[in-house]
C-alpha cells in the first residue's frame, strides 16, 4: 500500500500554535484548498486520536472514503462510530495496513498528528510526504513529528509557491 503522509507544517517545524489542536486557523487558503482536494480524491484517510478530536467539527462523512482514527481507546468513540465511514482502531499499523489492503485498498492518506507521523515513519510504511511550509514562527506548539529516535533520508520530487506571501508545498519521495 502507498502511504501518503500529508501535514502542514510552520518555519519551526509546529503543526500547532502553543496547545492549541486546530491547524485551520493559521494555514493559508491556498493550503486549505489543497488539503481539501487531496482528501477528496482519497478513499482511506487514517490520523490519530487527537487529530480526530480536533478536526471533528470540519470532517464530512462520505459513502465513498473511509476515515480510520487510531486511538487506545476505540470503545469511547463507540457512539461515533459509522461502519466503513468512521472507525476507531487499536490496530498496529502492520495490522492496519494489512486488514486494509485485504479489503481492496492501495493508497492512504495519513493526515497526524506527531505521534501517529512518527509511528508510521519509524516503522518504514510511508512513501511520499506531502507538506504545506507556512511562512510562520510559533515557538511553541507540537511538532510535526514525536520526539523519537530515527532517521529518514527523503528526496525532494517537486515544489511549488502557492501564493505571494511565500507558502511552499513540498513533495518529498522517502528514501528506502
Amino acid at each position: 500500500m502507498k502511504i501518503i503522509l500529508v501535514a502542514a507544517s510552520s518555519l519551526d517545524g509546529k503543526i500547532t500554535r502553543s496547545e492549541e489542536a486546530d491547524v485551520s486557523p493559521w494555514t493559508s487558503p491556498e493550503d486549505k484548498k489543497l488539503f481539501s482536494s487531496l482528501l477528496a480524491k482519497s478513499n482511506l484517510i487514517v490520523m490519530g486520536r487527537k487529530t480526530y478530536e480536533a478536526a471533528r467539527p470540519h470532517i464530512k462523512l462520505d459513502s465513498n472514503t473511509l476515515r480510520i482514527i487510531l486511538t487506545r481507546n476505540p470503545e469511547k468513540f463507540s457512539d461515533e462510530s459509522v461502519p466503513g465511514k468512521l472507525e476507531f482502531m487499536r490496530e498496529s499499523p502492520a495490522e492496519l495496513i494489512v486488514r486494509l489492503e485485504k479489503k481492496g485498498y492501495t493508497e492512504m492518506l495519513l493526515v497526524g498528528g506527531s505521534e501517529i507521523n512518527s509511528l508510521f515513519l519509524k516503522l518504514g510504511l510511508v512513501d511520499k510526504i506531502y507538506l504545506t511550509l507556512e511562512p510562520l514562527i510559533f515557538g511553541t506548539g507540537k511538532s510535526l513529528f514525536s520526539e523519537n529516535q530515527f532517521e529518514m533520508r527523503l528526496q525532494l520530487a517537486s515544489s511549488q509557491k502557492l501564493n505571494e506571501r511565500g507558502t511552499l508545498y513540498l513533495v518529498y519521495k522517502i528514501l528506502k
